[in-house]
């Protein structure tokens, strides 16, 4: 009776919803540890500044507590916060729609819920991937996305409705978006899985004559992933109506109250859909490749071919019987679209869409293909012959960088892309970027020497880098100093004595992107905070979170000059719409003082520098970790 009073009077222990209990000084203390190993300090307030911007302080506090503490049940989670249990079961409910938080039922019945601190990051990536939907479906795509990122999960009707009224209120007076037309754009996302369904509770959970388990388990058939469901969409956006009339123009007192009851059946009902993020990081890697391929190959080939072509040419020109200036035009235009368009990495981009979807995002190599299907999927309009293709497929086999290998002979030649040896390229130029940016030409030198030669001792980084002693001393120390290259001893007798040791320097690439990784979260220095905005940190690498506190920083301290734009935009924008006459306009817009609308255009150009780098450092962060992740899956 003694212990189990004892055991009641611990604040750890705690009951939930159904009865069962749990002592998490046992369950969460593993949890923790594992945790907080993890992750960082600037991770973590990272994602308390995404999760406070985006749902505010409760949603916040509740979400970067469970980061910090791991999986826990709901009253303890209302324990530790000081939060009432319906702030955060209301909260929970946020961070579970937003696939921000997940729960698990143990084996007593107690669910926990634990919060997926990645999944919280990605949502500094939320402009790019509308960006990218704006880029590949147009306006549709881009506000379908928008409108799954920005309430978690949707059904697909309620997406269609929502989007063509969107739409509809940016056309001219008399036109309207078609639902069948935002539709058919849905279906063409959800067939390149851009988007994909939620998991559903299964049937036969429901039809279970026992007591119901305290949550829900979710489960989705792979085969139901992308099914879209038929449904006959017939109508067109609306425009929004004064608060104060409905459709029909009639004020809210006239309205027949029966209208609210009969409310029309969802058709597709229970069935709902979210963004799939990683199909966007695969086409975020996709045309980090092509882009590669271009500058790697393209540029080189049309600036060669340019210069063996101007010498051919001058020297033909020197017989003008034998060569005539109509066929000086012919034989050049047809030169000039073969070798000056963007043929290598046309070709890469036409594998990767033939293998973007039978692919996994994981996979350290694509699909095999062979030439004779390349040739018949590249776009049209593409006059390249058969064997002007299989020249390209292997000067790209032959490059050193081995984006494209050879895998076989049939078919005219089978061809994979090596998507971890690509990551890797990628990766290690981030890398030698970084160096030249921060430490100097002669210091990016170096690097690359010791990353071509592998392993090299001092005395040979001097001869072939062909810099002198005492400065090759100091750039090796500098990059040692901030962990961009290794040191590695190889002793020649067990006792390790300097002198009978032999000291290599060598870059091992994933631990230095890992550094520049952690540097991507971690402040570099305080004057981002300051009154002007600091420019060597907007040069580099930097954290994420100074960057958001320093936009936050600039629109809290011109908050009353904000309001006040916004407020004469707002008269303006109703005394438009009564036809008022210009000089009224002028007038309102006068209220805006010279100072205050220069002031305002330093606000709007700082805001944007921040938000450029912003998505400069995302870009940079998703190359790490996508190396990263490949290597580490690989080993």
């Amino acid at each position: 009776r003694h212990r189990i009073r004892t055991i009641l009077s611990n604040p750890l222990f705690c009951f939930s919803e159904d009865g069962g209990g749990e002592d998490l000084a046992k369950s969460g203390k593993g949890n923790r540890e594992r945790l907080l190993s993890t992750m960082t300090q600037a991770e973590i307030k990272l994602c308390s500044l995404l999760l406070q911007e985006h749902f505010g302080e409760i949603v916040e506090k509740i979400g970067v507590h469970l980061i910090r503490t791991g999986s826990q049940p709901l009253r303890v989670i209302a324990h530790d916060t000081g939060t009432s249990l319906d702030q955060v079961k209301k909260a929970l409910c946020v961070l579970i729609q937003h696939n921000l938080v997940i729960y698990q039922v143990h084996k007593r019945g107690v669910v926990e819920y634990e919060a997926q601190c990645s999944r919280v990051l990605r949502m500094l990536r939320y402009p790019r991937y509308i960006y990218t939907a704006k880029t590949l479906y147009s306006d549709t795509g881009e506000l379908i996305v928008e409108e799954l990122l920005l309430n978690g999960k949707m059904a697909m009707s309620a997406v269609v409705k929502k989007v063509a009224d969107r739409l509809t209120e940016t056309m001219e007076d008399g036109k309207t978006m078609d639902y069948a037309e935002v539709s058919n754009t849905f279906v063409r996302l959800a067939d390149t899985h851009f988007v994909q369904r939620c998991p559903l509770v299964p049937a036969t959970e429901n039809s279970d004559p026992g007591p119901p388990p305290p949550a829900p388990t979710l489960v989705i058939n792979e085969k139901d992933m992308y099914l879209v469901p038929k449904l006959s969409l017939i109508g067109k956006g609306k425009r929004r109506r004064s608060s104060d009339e409905d459709a029909t123009g009639e004020p809210k007192a006239k309205r027949p109250k029966h209208t609210t009851d009969n409310k029309e059946p969802i058709p597709d009902d229970g069935i709902y859909w979210q963004a799939n993020l990683d199909r966007f990081h695969q086409h975020f890697r996709d045309q980090g490749i092509v882009s590669a391929v271009a500058n790697r190959m393209d540029q080189v080939i049309s600036k060669w071919v340019g210069q063996w072509l101007s010498g051919i040419f001058t020297y033909l020109q020197m017989w003008p019987l034998a060569y005539s200036q109509s066929q000086h035009s012919r034989v050049n235009s047809e030169f000039q679209f073969t070798f000056q368009t963007q043929t290598s990495s046309e070709i890469v981009r036409t594998m990767l869409r033939m293998s973007e979807i039978t692919t996994s995002s994981s996979a350290p190599f694509t699909q095999p293909l062979s030439s004779n299907e390349i040739f018949r999927s590249l776009p049209v309009g593409y006059n390249i012959s058969k064997q002007v293709l299989d020249q390209y497929l292997t000067l790209l086999a032959d490059d050193p960088l081995e984006f494209v290998g050879k895998s076989g002979d049939s078919g005219g030649g089978m061809y994979v892309i090596n998507l971890h040896k690509a990551l890797g390229s990628l990766a290690t130029a981030t890398l030698e970027s970084v160096v030249q940016e921060r430490f100097g030409s002669r210091c990016a030198r170096i690097f690359r020497l010791v990353l071509q030669k592998k392993h090299l001792e001092q005395k040979q980084v001097e001869d072939f880098a062909m810099i002198p002693a005492k400065e090759a001393k100091d750039m090796l120390y500098k990059m040692l100093s901030e962990n961009f290259i290794s040191l590695q001893e190889i002793p020649k007798t067990p006792d390790h004595a300097p002198s009978r040791t032999f000291y290599l320097y060598t870059v091992n690439i994933l631990s230095a992107a890992r550094m520049l990784l952690h540097r991507c979260y971690k402040p570099f220095c305080l004057s981002c905070l300051n009154r002007t905005v600091c420019i060597s940190c907007l040069l580099s690498p930097q954290s994420v979170a100074n960057l958001i506190e320093r936009r936050q920083f600039e629109t809290k301290e011109n908050k009353r000059l904000l309001e006040k734009s916004q407020r004469v935009e707002a008269i303006i924008a109703s005394m438009q719409a009564t036809g008022a006459e210009e000089a009224q306009l002028q007038e309102i817009e006068e209220m805006i003082t010279a100072p205050e609308r220069q002031q305002l255009e330093t606000l709007k150009r700082n805001v944007n520098k921040l938000d450029a780098c912003e998505i400069q450092v995302d870009e940079t962060i998703f190359l790490l970790e996508s190396y990263i992740e490949s290597t580490m899956k690989r080993q």
